[in-house]
């Protein structure tokens, strides 16, 4: 395992919608990184790219990817992987992520993030195939937990289980969604704070919080509301397991003002401030 990345502090995912207003402010902004989407700027050129480079002068990033599919059984694309390469190599991300999840079959990419069984069979395949990626793109990639709503009868371990072992076996690093484990410990009925203890701290580079709704018999993961209270206090366990992590908001829909994300934002710092110690949130170089 590679030495972890250090403490960013607390970002947001990056949104057309705040280009001009972190451009222009006049006073520095009280947003310590910023995560960007990667397929919105795996292109050529074009407006995305010009604004990108001006933000990355002045903030650090991380790429988000939503396309990699690594729990697929199809082969690994490996023209999305060389854009994926060129993208970094343009914009230096302090780290890599993507999800724990199949998004397509047949070559068909159906724009979701669909979950696996727990089995050894998918632990052997999906930690295979993440090292190829990391060995492809010479650097360790962090994987997410996904939100769910159905669990498969052949599953032979937990989730929690599932995942801290492919860290290991795949040696990667871990993005913790705090929002994810909240919505399907309710929509499953686990124990969220077993799911936070079972995870090793070394693995876990990132905090995701977002937003949830409420659907008729579940809760889905939409990522268009602010962050709850409940997920919030997760936030707060998941502190003290983990520590000092690098922490941002998600918001994909229904995007407020930059001021109401700082807002969440300046939350999430407080209850951090309150459960770690100020040498612990000192920013990484």
């Amino acid at each position: 395992m590679n030495e972890k990345p250090g403490f960013l502090g607390f970002g947001l995912g990056l949104r057309t919608q705040h280009y001009r207003e972190i451009l222009e402010a006049e006073s520095q902004l009280p947003i310590d990184w910023f995560e960007i989407i990667s397929e919105n700027y795996m292109v050529e050129g074009g407006k995305p790219l010009t604004m990108l480079e001006r933000i990355r002068e002045r903030f650090p990033l991380v790429m988000h990817g939503v396309s990699l599919s690594i729990a697929s059984t199809q082969p690994l694309d490996m023209e999305y992987l060389a854009a994926l390469k060129k993208l970094a190599s343009r914009t230096n991300p302090k780290w890599i992520s993507d999800h724990l999840c199949w998004t397509g079959v047949h070559s068909v990419n159906l724009h979701d993030l669909l979950p696996i069984p727990y089995t050894e069979e998918a632990l052997d395949h999906v930690a295979s195939r993440i090292a190829q990626v990391q060995d492809y793109l010479g650097r360790q990639i962090a994987i997410e937990n996904v939100s769910s709503y159905v669990e498969f009868a052949e599953s032979e371990m937990n989730e929690w289980e599932f995942v801290a072992e492919l860290a290991q076996r795949a040696d990667c690093w871990l993005l913790l969604d705090v929002n994810n484990v909240f919505v399907s410990g309710e929509n499953h009925a686990f124990d969220k704070q077993g799911f936070i203890e079972a995870i090793p701290p070394e693995r876990v580079v990132q905090f995701h919080l977002a937003g949830h709704s409420e659907g008729e018999n579940c809760l889905i993961d939409t990522h268009d509301h602010p962050v709850s209270d409940a997920v919030f206090e997760l936030y707060g366990e998941a502190l003290k397991r983990f520590g000092a992590v690098s922490t941002m908001i998600e918001r994909d829909d229904n995007i407020p003002p930059l001021a109401e994300l700082l807002q969440e934002l300046q939350r999430a710092r407080e209850i951090a401030s309150a459960i770690l110690p100020p040498a612990a949130l000192e920013r990484a170089a």
